[in-house]
C-alpha cells in the first residue's frame, strides 16, 4: 500500500511540475515584458497577460497564432450584463460581460473633438453619404459590406450622440451591449445566443454557474461581416499547429474518414474554408 501511494504522489508531482511548464512556455516572457493577445477575433478583443495570483496568468496567449490558449481567471475585467429586456438563459445565473468602451480609442471623445467642440449637426435623413473619416473602419461608406445594402451608419449609430448606438425607439445603447443593437436585425441568433446556443460562454458548467458572454461584436466585425469571397460573417481563426504524433506513428490516417462518400464531403467541407 505504501508503494501504490508513493507511485501515486509521484505522478501527482510530474503532472504538476509538467502543467508548470507548459503554462510557462505558452506564456513566452511573462512577467519580463507586455504580453497581448486576442480572445475572439484579432484586433478587437485585446487582452494584456497579467497575473491574477501568485503564478497564475489572467490568460496564457499562443505564441503562434496570438490567440488566446487558456484562462487562469474567466472573469478577470468583467462587470454584470445589465439589465436584459427578455428572461433567458442568463437570467438562471450571474451573467458576466467584458466592457469594451475602454478599448475603444475614439469612443470618450467621439462627437465632441472632432466636431469643433459640439455635438455634430443632426443629418436630415438617414441616405449613405461619402465620409471624409473613419476609412479605416469603412472604406466605402456607400459600399457597407453590412446588411447587403439595405442599412447605414445611422441605423445603428445614434444620430447626434456618436458614442453610442441606437435602438428602435431611438434610445441609447452603450457600447458595452451591442446585443441589444444586433437583435434589431437578426432576430433568430439573438434567440439562440439569448439561449446559450449560439457564441461563446466560458466560467461554470452548472446551468446556475456564473459565466462571461461574449457579445456580438467580440466574434463578428460589424462593419465588414461579409470578410471579402470568405462571406461567412465570421473571421475565420489561425489554427495551432497540428500536435506531434506519438513517438512510432508515421501517420495519422486513423484519424481520417474512409470511403469516397466520406472523402468527398470532407473535401467539399475543406473548399468552403
Amino acid at each position: 500500500m505504501d508503494f501504490k501511494r508513493e507511485d501515486i504522489m509521484n505522478r501527482v508531482e510530474i503532472r504538476a511540475i509538467a502543467t508548470m511548464l507548459f503554462l510557462a512556455g505558452m506564456s513566452g516572457a511573462y512577467g519580463e515584458e507586455e504580453v497581448v493577445c486576442y480572445e475572439s477575433r484579432k484586433d478587437a478583443s485585446k487582452v494584456v497577460q497579467k497575473e491574477v495570483e501568485p503564478g497564475l496568468p489572467n490568460v496564457v496567449c499562443s505564441p503562434v497564432t496570438g490567440a488566446v490558449l487558456w484562462w487562469g481567471d474567466p472573469y478577470d475585467g468583467t462587470e454584470a450584463m445589465g439589465e436584459m429586456p427578455i428572461e433567458a438563459d442568463y437570467s438562471t445565473a450571474e451573467a458576466l460581460v467584458k466592457p469594451r468602451e475602454e478599448q475603444l480609442t475614439l469612443i470618450q471623445i467621439c462627437g465632441v473633438a472632432c466636431h469643433n467642440g459640439v455635438f455634430p449637426p443632426v443629418p436630415k435623413d438617414k441616405n449613405p453619404r461619402k465620409l471624409t473619416m473613419h476609412q479605416d473602419i469603412v472604406p466605402d461608406s456607400m459600399d457597407l459590406q453590412h446588411g447587403r445594402g439595405a442599412i447605414w451608419c445611422l441605423d445603428c449609430h445614434h444620430t447626434t450622440t456618436r458614442n453610442k448606438l441606437v435602438d428602435n425607439f431611438g434610445k441609447e445603447i452603450s457600447f458595452n451591449q451591442p446585443q441589444k443593437l444586433c437583435g434589431k436585425c437578426h432576430g433568430p441568433v439573438y434567440r439562440d445566443w439569448r439561449e446559450g446556443i449560439h457564441g461563446k460562454r466560458i466560467g461554470e458548467w452548472a446551468t446556475d454557474g456564473t459565466k462571461r458572454w461574449f457579445v456580438c461584436t467580440e466574434c463578428h466585425n460589424p462593419h465588414d461581416v461579409q470578410h471579402g469571397a470568405r462571406n461567412s460573417g465570421f473571421a475565420a481563426i489561425p489554427p495551432e499547429a497540428a500536435p506531434k504524433l506519438p513517438k512510432g506513428m508515421e501517420n495519422a490516417d486513423h484519424e481520417r474518414h474512409h470511403g469516397s462518400a466520406s472523402g468527398s464531403a470532407a473535401g467539399d467541407g475543406d473548399a468552403h474554408e
